[in-house]
């Protein structure tokens, strides 16, 4: 495998301009404070892996970058990062070793992404029964296995703790339409599985998936072979999406792809989406192929040229080897251009001739003979850098094909550019001369004012000699002369007006594709279109109201004259673009002299000469220098392929672009940060386009890759991701498998997650330089002094780290890539001279104790960081280890000033939780000689002439393995025993100071940890995110005892309803957040999830779980006032006693994994109460099922009436007050939270009824809904259900539509339940055995439900005619007096049920204004008077299931009578009735499409076609003909009520014109009473909407939607079978998809009430309604109901 490096940007002596880089670290995207200062953290990961020594040499080195990855139009996208080479054998089984049964839950030891801690090859680690100690890879070297003093410690033992399999790792990522997430990074690991599920926009349409990971490792990889995976449920119904998804077992490293299409789509270019997961590879090293973490990578930078001949590689790259270094980087070995720079290279397959010696030519396999030796002996790892972009300008192959680059000849688009470049040149030339001088511009620029000089004269002489401007425009003349030979040749005369569609053609300027002078073109079409008008036309259309042209020829004079003015206007135009153009570049220019010659950052040459030029070249030139003129015509001829464009880079380019493409202006712009060294190769699109440079290039990198472990593409930016892809697919034929490094690590205390979870993104691997080979020595940008505490925070940090060589010797200056021309010291054990270099040089062997401790705390996985800036110049890094809560805590004293000036006056003690064991080591650098810390580096230096030497006038001083007295650095200040460990620094604690200490757990915080360990371990997942397992006997026993309305108090419970148990309690409240949405484990979950994935430790709930512990206290405070959840209680109780024993900083993350375990095991409980649908059914299903938990539960404020004493059981539960009565304590169902929880509020009639089925039966809650559907029959009144219960005795009769939703209920319950007709004859308890009657006692008067049933409908259809008790504002302080007065009854000509009036609103819509501002209080919004769509179809539904029974003889009735004033009797069967809204039902309702006159009396009513009326018979005349969302409920229930015709096209019209994301409108948009958005404050005069008066007219309400989709599946077959049918599901699916999203994400984890606008948020609207997830669970279980019984047919060939 080939590890693949990709470099952001070249050396910064080439960036010229590019000071803007931090010296001391690497380009790249992360950062890390160092020394106060923030500066850029380079991007790969390792550490290292100490050896023993033997012959051969270390080498070491690496950049940071973002990796390649590829987008779905082009294969390769990039991110500049790594990848690597010589991976594990691939068939090794990675996940073969016991562990504890901890990590099969929490996988320690591994970061994986964003706040993510996995034990995976990365450190493994093995635990015992006994101990925790980790048994760790050896570590082979110097170090030894366990190297002295740093060693992990033991742990003590633990209850629970045993061997247990590890639990595979799986990554679950979800899919949603047109996510394309190309240039997202994921990383995963070999022995992980990747499940890619379907998201809510991907529900109910055929998707196929395809990746081209292998499927098994002897088929190897090819980019563009790709499988189709193939779907898996895990729900026992097949057609649930939400339950789909593949796998992709991995097995393989590397970068791979995937794509989805929709309809069994295979082509990538159809992708609906796609994207890339990173596998990390397994680095091996030395003869047994020993596991190198890649943490644990510790890199070093060699520029190659400065190794010398070979034969002295070993002895100088031995330096690297003895510093600890485990990979070494080496700039190219290839022969090298003109300009010696370690980037430009003359020939890819000739060794560099510097290496070779006078009696030896070396050639490619003497180096990878070495690199052999270097990985098996000294167990060192090598990388190389592939220059793909460009070549050295001397290279000979290119004057053979100067085609391979981009020249005058085969970029034409480049030659103003070179002409300005020429201009620029012979600019020089003059200055140079100092024919300039007069003008103010010297010979040697040293001046601001000399600057402003050379802007003039660009800008007034040079510039105007080219004349840049003519290559972009038109030749007037000749232009406007075609034009008139083109309209003088009989062409069609325009006449066109303003509607005309050429008034929408512009003319513009076509672009001469070889870049001649005033060469460009425009289109003649368009040109005469436009201007051969005719006289008339000419006259208004041109030149404004005038005379008509007096002849032809006159007409074409004025279209020409007409003609030119555009012409020139067009040239105006482009002439002003190209002028802004050279504006720009003449400030590049300036830009760069004025680095070049005037920053001190800069090189600062004055001279202006031909060797020194004022910028550098753009162009290579082609012969001797000669005029512009003769130059301008070079370029024009067979030479200008030699005229070759350098290669460079743009600063704030978006690096995926070609600066090169023909429409970029950046070479004329100057934008370019040359390399005049080297020129841009042109690969083209592919292969053929350059068939000797792909050649070419692919045979170097394929034998690099063969003698190097891994390569680096350098300057990737401008690489074309094609090219890329190709070559190092053709590096990656010999070995497979990527690296990307990550910088970073976790924050300590992170939290822990299972091993299934989400797959979230990534950034790269970081490697973490303390200095690059592109940037200058801290000695000359800071101190000397400081390169010390800056390398040991690198080594500190939690990825790869790695350095420059020249660093640890202390070199004060830039070892440049391109001037540096000495060569490296050697190594040597005894006293070094000349050229030699031992331990004692510079830093050697403090960068060897740093890089000893880099590998182990990587190994070791300790992979938790913590930064801390103490001071200014004080910072504190604490590396962690999550499984052995062991830390190393590094404090640096850095010295970005002098000493002197660096000196803190006071520096805070040390604290930090924990024992302390050792002192690791300390160290400083001091000067040989006193009194020279003011200055950068003390004594003087000397540059050797011919090897690269470093400071000798500053010494290390370094102590290992010391106890805190022996420190001269710090003093012990705490107890031994203490809880806190605290050092105060002493007055040798000076600038250049390090101390590293390690400390460990108390023994009582270990034992508290092993204990929660212990209950952890038995918590496992399975393949789904939501499910999981216990094997802790004591909490299962617990939670089995549990029922669902426990589970309530549980799990849930708002404000308002702890508040009503009367213990004082609440929603807990944390301080600078909020309060939780719920009382119960739900509330803090919603939180934890958020922050848990993200790790944000900062999170104000982590800061109140750190600062006490009220949030476990008020846990188990809560649970321990009812009986039932006392046992939970005092479980939680002892292991939250153990969580106060863990040091703070961790206490978040047990608490996360305690509770989130509980609450997990919790649900699964709820849903194994629930049955099959529910308990093996999909996410979508069980989310909403728990919301059934979430309504249903006991409150004692808004209790049942109770129920018969003689009903048969079951009946439900009875508890016991302080006094010693009885009382029953059924749940009931919330209709919202939390405005409708509690009191008189919480129980609605109607609400109930049509939350009821989804709620309770669906659910599996047969006895639950059968005690509430009794209950409300008890208080049955005027053959009305309650509106508003208050427990019966204050019930309101208000509403006219309860009752028939009663009726559905219980027709819902007949179906559902097993042998749920039973329940005609439960007995039901009247409270009011008549209108009038006083309240009886349970039991005094009971009736059969049937019974009951029965008296509501003859009530109805005999009439009812009531005003409402106790009326007035007692009641209904809204309300005006006419609205008490109801009636009811049934039309015996229609057969339709019909009642209210005006003044009052009896169904659903019940919105009454309450406004006298508006003057709209007392006045009902929508009263609905008359026959109500919905209430009509309910009567339909209820007749038919109730007729059906009567057959079946389980219902005892079958008819009603009515009597009339006079004593006459009209009988009704129930079909009778039935039979005549059906006959009545389209006639009445139904508006066609097209006008029918003798069905629509009042058509000017109608404001929409092709829909069914609101109602019927309306007082409000204009009412009726309302688009509303009422019919569907109509459809739903009784669809042979419609003409199935009128139903579908009412349907979708009704999708159309009413459906919202999330919720459907109440009014049809244009309607004139239509507002979509609820405001119940808004106090304005306002009649549409104050004080809400629009609740229901316009606002999208959410339940609704539940019933449009159920009739939508009704009518389906009926309009186009089986085939319409299946349609209609996989449509159904996808508008559920929004409602998927909500339930899962949203806090309250429920669906709300109603959304304003397009779904915008309604802050009036309960963010959870009972009816809102009961209606959307019944379409999923009427869409798996379908499932099956299409199942069952195509199973008997039905």
């Amino acid at each position: 495998m080939v590890l693949y490096v990709i470099k952001n940007c070249s050396c910064i002596a080439r960036r010229k301009a590019s000071d803007h880089m931090s010296e001391g670290v690497c380009e790249g995207k992360e950062g890390m404070e160092v020394g106060g200062r923030k500066e850029a953290a380079p991007a790969g990961g390792r550490r290292r892996n100490d050896q023993k020594k033997a012959a051969g040499r270390p080498l070491s080195s690496c950049y940071e970058e973002q990796m390649l990855q590829k987008s779905a139009q082009q294969p390769l996208r990039r991110i500049y990062s790594y990848g690597w080479a010589k991976e594990k054998d691939s068939g090794q089984k990675e996940w073969n070793q016991s562990y504890r049964k901890l990590a099969n839950f929490f996988k320690m030891g591994v970061q994986d992404g964003a706040g993510v801690v996995t034990q995976g090859p990365q450190s493994q680690q093995m635990y015992t029964s006994d101990h925790m100690s980790p048994m760790t890879n050896s570590v082979n070297g110097t170090m030894g296995s366990e190297p002295k003093g740093l060693s992990l410690p033991k742990m003590g033992s633990g209850p629970g703790m045993s061997f247990s399999q590890q639990q595979p790792q799986v990554r679950v990522l979800t899919l949603n339409h047109g996510d394309h997430m190309d240039s997202t990074l994921f990383r995963l690991q070999k022995g992980w599985v990747l499940q890619l599920r379907p998201g809510p926009s991907l529900l109910g349409k055929a998707v196929s998936v395809f990746t081209n990971h292998p499927e098994d490792l002897g088929e190897g990889f090819t980019r563009n072979r790709y499988r189709r995976l193939q779907w898996k449920s895990d729900s026992r119904n097949k057609g649930d999406d939400t339950a789909l998804y593949v796998e992709v077992v991995i097995i393989s490293a590397g970068a791979f792809h995937f794509y989805f299409t929709y309809d069994d789509g295979v082509e990538r270019e159809r992708a609906q989406g796609s994207g890339y997961f990173i596998v990390d590879p397994t680095l091996t090293v030395g003869t047994n192929s020993e596991t190198l973490s890649l943490d644990c990578v510790q890199c070093q930078t060699v520029l190659s040229k400065c190794l010398g001949p070979l034969p002295d590689w070993e002895q100088r790259l031995q330096v690297a080897y003895e510093t600890g270094y485990n990979l070494v980087h080496f700039t190219p070995i290839q022969e090298l251009g003109d300009s010696n720079s370690s980037y430009s290279i003359k020939d890819q397959h000739k060794l560099n001739t510097e290496f070779q010696t006078p009696d030896h030519q070396y050639t490619f396999a003497d180096v990878e003979a070495l690199i052999r030796r270097m990985r098996d002996e000294w167990k060192m790892l090598s990388l190389t850098d592939v220059v793909l972009n460009h070549t050295a300008n001397d290279s000979n192959w290119i004057q053979d094909h100067p085609e391979a680059t981009y020249n005058c000849h085969n970029s034409p688009h480049l030659r103003p550019a070179y002409l300005l470049d020429r201009v620029l040149y012979h600019m020089t030339v003059e200055v140079a001369d100092g024919k300039w001088e007069d003008r103010g511009i010297p010979v040697a620029i040293r001046e601001e004012k000399d600057l402003e000089a050379i802007k003039n004269v660009i800008h007034s002489h040079f510039l105007p000699q080219v004349k840049l401007h003519e290559f972009y425009t038109v030749d007037v003349d000749k232009t406007v002369e075609e034009f008139r030979r083109r309209i003088s040749s009989n062409l069609p005369i325009v006449t066109r007006g303003k509607g005309d569609s050429s008034y929408k053609e512009e003319m513009v300027i076509i672009q001469d594709p070889n870049y001649g002078r005033r060469t460009c073109t425009v289109d003649m079409n368009i040109a005469v279109r436009l201007y051969n008008l005719a006289s008339e036309s000419n006259a208004k259309t041109l030149q404004g109201s005038g005379p008509e042209a007096r002849d032809e020829e006159d007409r074409i004079v004025r279209c020409c004259a007409e003609f030119r003015r555009h012409v020139e206007n067009l040239n105006q135009q482009r002439t002003s673009e190209i002028q802004a153009h050279l504006i720009q570049a003449v400030e590049c220019v300036l830009g760069t002299i004025r680095y070049q010659r005037l920053q001190p950052d800069g090189p600062m040459i004055a001279e202006v000469s031909r060797d020194y030029p004022l910028v550098p070249p753009y162009f290579t030139h082609y012969g001797e220098d000669a005029s512009l003129e003769e130059e301008e015509a070079l370029m024009f001829g067979d030479k200008g392929c030699y005229l070759m464009a350098h290669n460079g880079w743009v600063m704030g380019d978006d690096p995926l672009n070609n600066f090169a493409r023909s429409d970029c202006y950046v070479y004329l712009r100057r934008e370019l940060v040359a390399w005049g060294d080297s020129v841009k190769l042109r690969y083209g699109e592919k292969p053929e386009d350059s068939p000797y440079l792909w050649d070419h290039m692919k045979r170097y990198c394929e034998y690099t890759a063969r003698i190097f472990h891994g390569i680096r593409l350098d300057n990737c930016h401008s690489t074309p991701i094609h090219v890329a892809e190709y070559m190092l697919d053709a590096a990656n034929s010999h070995e497979e498998g990527r690296l990307v490094y990550r910088y970073g690590g976790e924050p300590v205390g992170a939290f822990l997650l299972p091993p299934v979870r989400p797959l979230v993104p990534c950034i790269a691997h970081a490697i973490f330089l303390d200095l690059t080979h592109d940037n200058r020595s801290p000695a000359e940008v800071r101190t000397a002094w400081d390169m010390l505490p800056s390398t040991a925070l690198v080594s500190m940090a939690c990825c790869a780290s790695g350095s420059t060589r020249g660093y640890d010797e202390l070199v004060p200056h830039h070892i440049h890539v391109v001037d540096e021309t000495r060569v490296y010291q050697a190594w040597t054990d005894a006293e070094p001279t000349r050229g030699e270099c031992n331990e004692s040089s510079g830093i050697v062997r403090c960068k060897r104790l740093l890089n000893k401790l880099h590998f182990e705390l990587g190994a070791n996985g300790y992979n938790q960081v913590f930064v801390d800036q103490v001071t200014e110049h004080v910072v504190t890094v604490t590396r962690h280890n999550p499984v052995t809560h062991q830390s190393v805590v590094l404090v640096a004293y850095t010295s970005f000033r002098p000493p002197a000036e660096a000196r803190e006056s006071h520096i805070r003690p040390l604290k930090v939780q924990g024992h302390l064991e050792e002192i690791i080591f300390e160290m400083q650098v001091k000067g040989k000689t006193s009194g020279e810390d003011d200055k950068s580096y003390p004594g003087f230096f000397n540059n050797d002439s011919e090897f690269i030497n470093g400071l000798n006038s500053i010494i290390a001083e370094v102590k290992e393995n010391i106890r805190p007295s022996e420190s001269s650095l710090v003093r012990l200040t705490s107890p031994e025993d203490a809880d806190e460990t605290e050092c105060q620094y002493t007055s040798e604690f000076t600038p250049g100071s390090v101390i590293a200490f390690r400390l460990s757990l108390l023994p009582r915080a270990q034992t508290a940890v092993n204990k929660i360990r212990g209950v952890l371990s038995e918590f496992g997942y399975k393949s789904r995110i939501s499910e999981v397992t216990t094997h802790n006997v004591e909490l299962m026993d617990i939670v089995n005892s549990l029922c669902l309305s426990d589970l309530n108090r549980v799990l849930y419970r708002c404000d308002e309803e702890e508040k009503d148990e009367g213990h004082g309690g609440g929603t807990y409240s944390i301080p600078n957040y909020g309060s939780l949405p719920y009382c119960g484990l739900q509330g803090v979950i919603s939180v934890l999830s958020e922050i848990r994935v993200h790790n944000d430790l900062g999170h104000p709930l982590c800061c109140n779980l750190r600062d006490g512990d009220w949030m476990p206290e008020y846990i188990v405070t809560r649970l321990k006032h009812e009986p039932a959840t006392q046992r939970l209680a005092k479980w939680f109780e002892d292991i939250f006693n153990w969580l106060k024993e863990v040091p703070r900083y961790l206490i978040p993350a047990y608490f996360d994994s305690i509770v989130t375990s509980v609450y997990l095991t919790l649900i699964n409980r709820a849903w194994s109460l629930m049955g099959e649908f529910i308990s093996q059914g999909s996410d979508f299903a069980k989310a909403l099922s728990l919301c059934s938990v979430q309504f249903c539960g006991i409150v004692k404020s808004a209790v049942m009436p109770p129920l018969s004493p003689n009903l048969s059981s079951p009946q439900p539960p009875v508890v016991t007050d302080g006094s010693g009565s009885t009382k029953q304590m059924s749940v009931t169902i919330a209709a919202g939270l939390p405005h409708f929880s509690v009191g008189y509020m919480r129980n609605w009639g109607r609400d109930t009824f049509i939350a009821l089925p989804g709620n309770l039966l669906i659910t599996g809650r047969y006895d639950e809904a059968r005690w509430i559907i009794l209950a409300y029959a008890s208080t049955m009144r005027h053959g009305l259900i309650p509106n508003l219960l208050d427990g019966g005795t204050k019930a309101r009769f208000n509403c006219r539509d309860s009752v028939w939703w009663w009726l559905q209920s219980i027709q819902r319950y007949v179906a559902i339940v097993p042998d749920g007709n039973r329940i005609f004859r439960d007995k039901v308890s009247r409270l009011f055995p008549s209108d009038d009657s006083p309240q009886q006692e349970p039991g005094r008067h009971d009736q059969l439900l049937e019974d009951v049933i029965q008296e509501t409908l003859q009530r109805h259809f005999q009439g009812v005619k009531f005003r409402e008790r106790n009326a007035g504002y007692q009641i209904d302080r809204e309300m005006c007096d006419e609205g008490f007065n109801n009636e009811i009854g049934v039309s015996l000509e229609t057969g339709f049920v019909y009642g209210g009036t005006v003044h009052n609103c009896g169904t659903w819509m019940d919105k009454m204004g309450s406004s006298e501002l508006a003057g709209i209080k007392g006045k009902p919004a929508t009263p609905r008077d008359g026959s109500a769509v919905e209430i009509v179809g309910l009567c339909k539904s209820a007749l038919r299931f109730l007729g059906q029974m009567y057959r079946e003889d389980k219902f005892k009735y079958n008819s009603v009578e009515r009597y009339d004033d006079t004593g006459n009797v009209t009988k009704w069967t129930y079909e009778f009735w039935e039979k005549k809204i059906q006959e009545n039902f389209e006639k009445y309702y139904w508006i066609d499409e097209n006008p029918i006159p003798d069905r629509e009396p009042k058509p000017e009513l109608i404001n929409r076609r092709g829909i069914y009326k609101d109602s019927y018979n309306a007082s409000q005349f204009w009412a009726d003909y309302q688009l509303r969302c009422n019919f569907p409920v109509a459809v739903a229930v009784a669809p042979e009520m419609f003409t199935p015709k009128h139903a579908w096209i009412a349907l979708k019209n009704a999708e159309k014109i009413l459906l919202g994301p999330l919720g459907i409108k109440t009014l049809d948009p244009s309607d004139w009473a239509y507002n979509g958005d609820y405001d119940n404050s808004n106090d304005s005069a306002d009649p549409k909407i104050a004080r809400g008066y629009n609740y229901h007219q316009g606002p999208e309400w959410v339940w609704p939607v539940g019933w449009l989709l159920r009739a939508q599946l009704a009518v389906a077959p009926k309009v186009g079978g089986f085939e319409e049918l299946g349609r209609t599901m996989g449509h159904v699916k996808s508008l559920l998809a929004p409602h998927l999203t909500h339930v899962l994400s949203d806090a309250w984890r429920s669906l709300p009430e109603l959304t304003n606008t397009n779904g915008a948020h309604c802050k009036d609207s309960n963010p959870a309604q009972a009816w809102s997830t009961g209606c959307v669970l019944e379409v999923l279980w009427e869409m798996d109901r379908i499932e099956r019984g299409l199942r069952r047919s195509s199973m008997t060939g039905m």
